[in-house]
C-alpha cells in the first residue's frame, strides 16, 4: 500500500492500532454483551482529535486528509466495529454535510462541537417506509414564521440517542419527488446525560435544542451492539430558517453526495473487520493441531486463507483509491460504490470463513470471530444495500459509455 500511504499515514495508523489493542480490545466483548455505548473510549478519541480527523483546523478538526480518516476507521474495525462506526457515522454522516453544504455561519456554529468531539452527530435519512428508496421521504416540513415545522420519523439512526446534533431530510415540496427534499440541522440533548456530564463529553450546555425532537427506544441489534441505534421523532419540531442546510429542494442531491463519502467509510470498516477476522484465523491455524499436525499444514486451510488475503489486498486498493480520488477533488462516486460493495461482501465472507476455520470454538464468545461475523452482516445493508451499490455502479457505467 506504499502507493497510497506516506510515512505520516503509517505513523498515524500505528497510533490508532496501538489504542485499539490497548484500550478497545480488553473491553470489546463486554460492551458487545451489554450493548453498552463506549463513552470512556469516545472521550479519549475526542481528546486525541479523532472525531474530526478530516475537518479543517479552522473548525476545530485535525486537518488531515480523507485517507487518514479511512485508515482510522479500518484500524478501529480491525478490533471492534462498534467503535469504528461511532467515528465513521459521526464524521461522514453527522459532520460532513454541514462542512460540505453549510454556510460559513453554520460551519462556525455547529462544526466545532462535532470536530472537537464535544457532542456526537448523526444523519436522519432512513424512514420506516423509505429504506433503499430514500427519495420516498415522508417527513414533512411546512413553512412557519421564521422557519419550518417538521413532522415525521427517522429509523435506524446511529447516535440517535447519545448524539446531540443531526442533519435530517424532509419533504418541502410534495409531489416533486426527490426535487422536493430539503435538509435541516436539528439538535437535542443526549439520552445519557448523567454519564456525559460525568465524563465531560457528549453534551453541550449552550446548544440551541430543537423543540419536538426526541429519540426512541434503543434497537436490540444482531451486531454493532455497542453502537447506539434508535428512531428519531420529529413532532411539530420548529427549525429556524438559519438551520436550513443548503438550498431548498437540494436535500436529495446533497445527501447522495454525503453517502458517496460514507460508502468509502463503510468500505474501510468492512475491510477492518475482514483483516481482524483473517488475523485471528491465521493465528489459530498456527496454534491448533488436528490429526498430529498444525491446521496450517492442511492445504485446504491454506487455500481458504490465501483467498481471503487476496481479497483483502484487492479491497485495500479499491478503498484507498476511492479515498485518494476524494482527496484529489476528483469524482469518486463509482469507486466508492465499488469499494463498499466489494468490501462489505468480503467482510461477510472473511468472518464466516474465520468461524469455519476455528470450528466449534469460533462459534463461541471465547474468540472474537463470532462477534465479527455478526458485525459484518450490516455492512451489506447500511449506507445502501449491495443491490443499491450495483445499481449505482451500473448507472455510472452506462453514463460513462453512452453519456446517458
Amino acid at each position: 500500500m506504499n502507493r497510497y500511504l506516506t510515512d505520516e499515514h503509517k505513523e498515524f495508523q500505528e497510533e490508532i492500532r496501538q489504542f485499539a489493542e490497548e484500550e478497545i480490545r480488553p473491553v470489546s466483548r463486554e460492551l458487545d454483551e451489554k450493548a453498552q455505548f463506549p463513552w470512556e473510549n469516545v472521550r479519549t478519541m475526542a481528546q486525541k482529535g479523532w472525531m474530526g480527523i478530516p475537518v479543517p483546523e479552522e473548525y476545530g478538526g485535525l486537518g488531515r486528509d480523507y485517507l487518514s480518516y479511512i485508515i482510522a476507521v479500518e484500524e478501529l474495525a480491525r478490533v471492534d466495529a462498534s467503535h469504528s462506526i461511532t467515528v465513521s457515522a459521526h464524521t461522514t454522516l453527522g459532520t460532513s454535510p454541514i462542512l460540505y453544504f453549510g454556510t460559513e455561519a453554520q460551519k462556525r456554529k455547529w462544526i466545532p462541537y462535532l470536530a472537537e468531539g464535544k457532542v456526537l452527530g448523526g444523519f436522519g435519512l432512513t424512514e420506516p417506509g423509505a429504506g433503499s428508496d430514500a427519495s420516498g421521504t415522508r417527513t414533512r416540513a411546512v413553512r412557519s414564521d421564521g422557519g419550518w415545522i417538521l413532522n415525521g420519523s427517522k429509523i435506524f439512526i446511529t447516535h440517535a440517542g447519545v448524539g446531540e446534533i443531526f442533519v435530517v431530510t424532509a419533504m418541502t415540496e410534495p409531489g416533486q419527488g426527490s426535487k422536493g427534499i430539503t435538509s435541516f440541522i436539528v439538535s437535542k440533548p443526549t439520552v445519557d446525560l448523567d454519564r456525559a456530564e460525568a465524563l465531560g463529553v457528549g453534551h453541550a450546555l449552550d446548544l440551541e435544542y430543537t423543540s419536538g425532537l426526541r429519540a426512541g427506544n434503543k434497537e436490540d441489534k444482531l451486531g454493532w451492539r455497542a453502537s447506539d441505534t434508535r428512531e428519531l421523532f420529529l413532532e411539530d419540531a420548529f427549525v429556524p430558517e438559519e438551520n436550513q442546510l443548503g438550498e431548498e429542494g437540494q436535500g436529495f442531491i446533497n445527501f447522495m453526495k454525503t453517502l458517496d463519502a460514507g460508502r468509502v467509510g463503510v468500505a474501510a470498516l468492512s475491510l477492518g473487520l475482514a483483516v481482524g477476522a483473517f488475523e485471528e484465523a491465521l493465528k489459530y491455524t498456527q496454534e491448533r493441531e488436528q490429526f498430529g499436525q498444525r491446521l496450517w499444514d492442511f492445504q485446504a486451510v491454506q487455500f481458504r486463507l490465501a483467498d481471503i488475503a487476496t481479497d483483502i489486498q484487492a479491497g485495500k486498493h479499491l478503498t484507498y483509491h476511492a479515498a485518494w480520488l476524494q482527496d484529489q477533488g476528483r469524482p469518486f462516486g463509482k469507486e466508492a460504490a465499488m469499494a463498499k460493495l466489494f468490501c462489505s461482501e468480503l467482510s461477510m465472507r472473511a468472518t464466516t470463513q474465520a468461524v469455519q476455520i476455528l470450528g466449534g470454538v469460533g462459534y463461541t464468545q471465547d474468540y472474537p470471530v463470532e462477534r465479527m461475523m455478526r458485525d459484518a452482516k450490516v455492512c451489506e445493508i447500511g449506507e445502501g444495500t449491495s443491490e443499491i451499490q450495483r445499481i449505482v455502479i451500473g448507472r455510472h457505467l452506462v453514463r460513462e459509455a453512452f453519456g446517458i
